[in-house]
């Protein structure tokens, strides 16, 4: 089973996307587009302060009937947020996301943040991890005739 560490490791781009609390909801839907993410890390001077998701947007702007060009970040960004070490398996990450319902997940090393891990990614992980369990037992069941 792979950790966290090893996850991020294999993603295409380690890039992590930030805004600062003070920006504006529409500023942050432009970076999330641009970038094909569905959530953005909220820092401010160098320290994760919360972070804002697609979901955030749904249920706080647009059902609350605000303005993204109005709302800032931080009116509507989730301020609790959870990450893991570095060192955390898949299934830790996967039994997190599952528990508070999170799509994203920040990877901490020691006060370092590394970078964010989607379900995407972990789904992903474990797809290729079975695929090549698979592989094995059958190339061990072919062997044994």
């Amino acid at each position: 089973m792979k950790t966290a560490r090893q996850v991020l490791e294999t993603k295409p781009t380690q890039a992590i996307y930030s805004i600062q609390p003070g920006a504006t909801v529409y500023a942050a839907l432009q970076i999330m587009a641009e970038k094909g993410i569905g959530a953005l890390l909220v820092m401010e001077h160098g320290r994760i302060v919360g972070i804002l998701s697609e979901r955030d947007y749904a249920r706080k702007v647009i059902l609350m009937q605000r303005t993204s060009r109005e709302t800032l970040v931080r009116d509507i960004m989730t301020s609790s947020v959870i990450y893991v070490r570095a060192d955390q398996t898949t299934d830790d990450c996967m039994a997190l996301m599952t528990q508070h319902r999170l799509r994203h997940l920040p990877v901490m090393d020691g006060d370092e943040l590394i970078g964010m891990l989607s379900i995407g990614d972990l789904v992903k992980d474990i797809i290729s991890e079975q695929r090549f369990i698979i592989e094995q037992l059958e190339q061990y069941i072919a062997g044994a005739r």
